[in-house]
């Protein structure tokens, strides 16, 4: 680790990041080790997520914060170490397996809508994977009639959304497949703060209500660690510091990193 980020002291061990995660574990990465070709970023890194909890991953950039969402979602290469879901191994299964029979929906960062489809037509493009065609329709009018903002503009391009509703289609194309896990990265990314707070509110519902599980990539830390249940600290492709959001925020080291203070 660089010097800067030496004072944060001994890093959290499997057991103590399991106390965070207590109750059902859904998702558990043990001892992974994934990069990019030849190059290793994430090195022997635990993690547990209970069901319907939410984790917030901060650190600096190159940390290796995205290349987990990555490696839960079958983008990187593996070099060792298990992921598993409710204890089945899905270490190497390809994205498509991972969404369609595991359940893990990944929402990317940019700007992934496709502008001149419709509102409605970008949602079934979530399910396109889906055996059963008409199963894609009934969820996405289950979407619709959730997001009144989406089903307003149903049968608009959707290149006339907001950012913020742009995002919020983005989620709820992921909502297609019936997920349990979101892998959501950054999603304030570029939005003003009034559709960053909307974003956010969209989130808590889905792991409120619909018992969603989050793992949150967040440049913003301070929002991020405000929403979510736990905070991981990543530096150097390792958890440097572990707790729950509440804890984090209160911590002089992550506030005086990450935090601005």
């Amino acid at each position: 680790m660089s010097n800067q980020y030496e004072v944060l002291g001994a890093a959290p061990k499997a057991d103590d990041l399991k106390k965070l995660s207590p109750a059902d574990v859904h998702l558990k990465i043990k001892n992974l080790s994934a990069g990019y070709g030849k190059m290793e970023i994430l090195h022997n890194l635990d993690l547990f997520v209970s069901r319907a909890q939410s984790l917030c991953l901060i650190g600096p950039n190159g940390a290796g914060k995205s290349t987990i969402l990555h490696s839960i979602y079958g983008f990187t290469n593996i070099f060792s170490g298990e992921i598993e879901i409710d204890g089945r191994e899905i270490t190497n299964l390809t994205p498509a397996e991972k969404l369609k029979s595991e359940g893990i929906a990944y929402i990317l960062q940019d700007n992934s809508v496709f502008p001149d489809m419709t509102v409605e037509e970008n949602l079934l493009m979530g399910g396109f994977i889906k055996d059963k065609t008409e199963e894609s329709f009934e969820e996405a009018e289950k979407v619709l009639q959730k997001y009144e903002r989406l089903n307003n503009r149903r049968n608009q391009p959707a290149k006339v959304l907001s950012g913020g509703e742009r995002r919020l289609l983005e989620i709820s194309r992921a909502l297609v497949m019936k997920p349990s896990v979101l892998l959501v990265d950054e999603p304030s990314i570029g939005l003003e703060p009034k559709y960053i707070d909307m974003v956010f509110e969209i989130l808590g519902d889905l792991q409120q209500n619909e018992k969603k599980t989050i793992i949150l990539v967040e440049q913003n830390a301070k929002k991020g660690l405000e929403f979510a249940d736990i905070g991981y600290v990543l530096v150097s492709g390792q958890t440097a510091i572990a707790g729950t959001g509440e804890d984090l925020l209160k911590n002089q080291d992550v506030g005086r990193l990450f935090l601005g203070g």
